[in-house]
């Protein structure tokens, strides 16, 4: 099973690109020093007051993958200089 995460992020106040660099970068390394995943900043890298993370988790059960991504989720509503401006989560089917 794998479940993905996207998060659109506003960094109010952000000045340039290594400002936002430095405000990203400790959830992204968060993300995948604690919970061992594959995140990423995938869309508006050019854009100094919003960015886009993705997260994928695979797991064996559903339940297992929803609980992982509950506790991504949670860590981001919490960096501090980020608001989140939505979070979306879909399932990658296998075929």
């Amino acid at each position: 099973m794998v479940l993905a995460g996207r998060f659109d992020l506003r960094l109010p106040g952000t000045r340039s690109l290594k400002d936002k660099r430095a405000r990203i970068r400790p959830i992204v390394d968060r993300v995948r020093h604690r919970h061992h995943l594959s995140v990423a900043e995938v869309d508006r890298q050019d854009d100094l007051g919003r960015a886009v993370i993705e997260v994928a988790v695979v797991a064996s059960s559903p339940g297992h993958a929803t609980e992982v991504l509950d506790g991504i989720e949670r860590l981001v509503w919490s960096a501090e200089g980020v608001e989140v401006i939505s979070v979306e989560r879909f399932w990658l089917e296998a075929d």
